[in-house]
């Protein structure tokens, strides 16, 4: 399965053969089950699409042969042609084959060369090479149901920025100019930032509708592609890292392949990943299942206990020396049981003794939470829905009720999340009463997928904050980096030159 974690590689037209096999072997490992297809690919159209993604499920690892421009049947230019077979996300390397094509199995030896099924009837040279060596050939034109495949791939991918709007009025009545921020997210790369809390595998299906079941009014799909991504504290670490930040993060995992892919793709975010296995519970993992661009079904794997004490305290003792440096803890709160009340009281004495600023988010959907017993905290950022159920307050108005929630957790600043209607900034910052709110709307109306949003604002306002922004600056640089979130389905991780960009616009 190609997750999250794997980023397509793409070859280079400059490398020799010699160096494009080295780089294929060094970049596919050992292990990989390779897989070659090659062709002129003038115009990429639904029946590539269709045996590259054949192709794909035969292996690990998926290797193109583009032929140059001296084939017959090459029209396109060879690096045009080699820049569109790169630009499909299954394929793992592409490289402008320079050399007959039997000569080159014949030094790559892949376990499985693919040809479409047009190819089965004539004389393939591609036979002999495999035979040599103990390779397969396979025919096949793939199914329909992949023509779609790398379109789908599109919800993956960024926001159009002309889908992002400014808040022009917002910007205006506090003197923000959005390039005047592009200094402060570059200082976000001397902040050392310390993320607790519960960990999260989001798991996406993507699926082909196949239509109504004639048994029971129930729809019928078939996955067609799984794509991992973490989730939860995790991606808040993520967030962090990605906006330049020195990151380390703690949390409890299960014992099992959920585990080991978060812990692997967060080193590769470049995040220290402190992770204490529980073997009482999996590692929390989410599954969605998704056809059209929308969300048929959720399913979540999870344990909802709190931690041992013994748990508990080897999560501090690890924290211990990082702590000491933070410029920044951020507490992740999905109500899973990683932050038991006596750890959460523990680290907040220590952060408070050292002058470290901490802020904290409390996640209450299908769980229960209470985001005011993250006492002390510079910034809590709750959706209404859980702002009431920490205050138990189903009627007052949102100014009352974010006040009451500042004071009751003795918060320096409050974000009330609202969805499509932007967020409420409760401040008491620079005024005679001692009280100011304003409201920033919601800045991107395309909304693909809502997963992450919250924990990008929490992330960038966090820093922004801890950097020397003001809390409406702060505001600000959040409702950006959240509108940028929301523009793509998955959790990936939010990087400085993305934010840097969005606000320079």
């Amino acid at each position: 399965m190609r997750g999250a974690d794997v980023k397509p590689e793409a070859g280079s037209d400059n490398l020799s053969i010699d160096g494009v096999l080295a780089d294929i072997r060094r970049k596919a490992g050992a292990d990989s089950a390779i897989v070659f297809v090659s062709g002129n690919f003038n115009v990429l159209h639904p029946g590539h699409l269709r045996v590259l993604n054949f192709a794909a499920d035969c292996g690990d690892f998926l290797v193109v042969g583009v032929t140059d421009d001296t084939s017959p049947g090459a029209i396109v230019e060879q690096n045009l042609r080699l820049q569109g077979v790169q630009s499909i996300g299954i394929v793992d390397y592409a490289f402008i084959l320079t050399e007959p094509v039997e000569d080159f199995l014949g030094k790559l030896q892949p376990h499985i060369v693919v040809k479409g099924k047009e190819h089965e009837v004539q004389d393939n040279p591609e036979q002999a090479a495999v035979d040599s060596y103990g390779g397969k050939l396979l025919f096949s034109s793939g199914e329909v149901r992949f023509s779609s495949l790398d379109l789908l791939q599109k919800e993956l991918r960024g926001a159009p920025t002309s889908t992002i709007r400014k808040p022009a009025e917002f910007a205006r009545r506090h003197q923000i100019e959005g390039k005047a921020l592009v200094p402060l997210v570059e200082s976000f790369a001397s902040l050392r930032v310390v993320v607790l809390g519960d960990l999260i595998v989001d798991e996406y299906v993507t699926c082909d509708a196949l239509g109504m079941s004639q048994e029971d009014p129930t729809i019928v799909v078939t996955p067609i592609k799984e794509d991992l991504f973490v989730g939860g504290a995790g991606i808040v670490a993520a967030h962090a890292a990605g906006l330049g930040a020195h990151v380390s993060y703690f949390g409890v995992c299960g014992k099992d392949k959920a585990a080991e892919f978060a812990f692997q793709t967060l080193e590769g975010y470049g995040v220290k990943t402190e992770l204490v296995v529980d073997e009482s519970r999996p590692t929390t993992l989410k599954q969605r299942f998704r056809a059209h661009g929308k969300t048929l079904l959720r399913v979540s794997h999870l344990r909802q206990h709190g931690i041992s004490l013994d748990l508990a305290g080897e999560l501090l003792s690890r924290m211990e020396a990082e702590l000491a440096q933070a410029d920044l803890v951020i507490f992740s709160d999905f109500n899973y049981g990683c932050l038991p009340q006596t750890l959460v009281d523990e680290v907040v004495a220590r952060c408070t003794r050292l002058g470290v600023p901490m802020v904290a988010d409390s996640q209450s959907s299908s769980q229960i939470g209470d985001v005011s017993r993250f006492k002390g905290m510079l910034l809590i950022t709750p959706t209404e829905h859980e702002a009431r159920l920490a205050m138990r307050d189903t009627t007052s108005g949102l100014v009352v009720l974010a006040e009451r929630l500042r004071r009751e957790a003795t918060a320096g600043y409050v974000f009330i999340t609202l969805g499509a209607e932007g967020v409420l900034v409760q401040s008491t910052q620079g005024v005679k009463n001692g009280l100011e709110t304003d409201q920033l709307p919601a800045l991107n109306m395309t909304v693909k997928d809502v997963s992450g949003a919250g924990d990008c604002m929490l992330t960038s306002a966090a820093m922004a904050l801890v950097a020397g922004a003001n809390i409406w600056e702060s505001a600000f640089v959040g409702s950006v980096a959240a509108a940028c979130q929301v523009g793509r389905v998955g959790n990936l991780p939010l990087s400085a030159k993305e934010l840097k960009e969005e606000l320079a616009r």
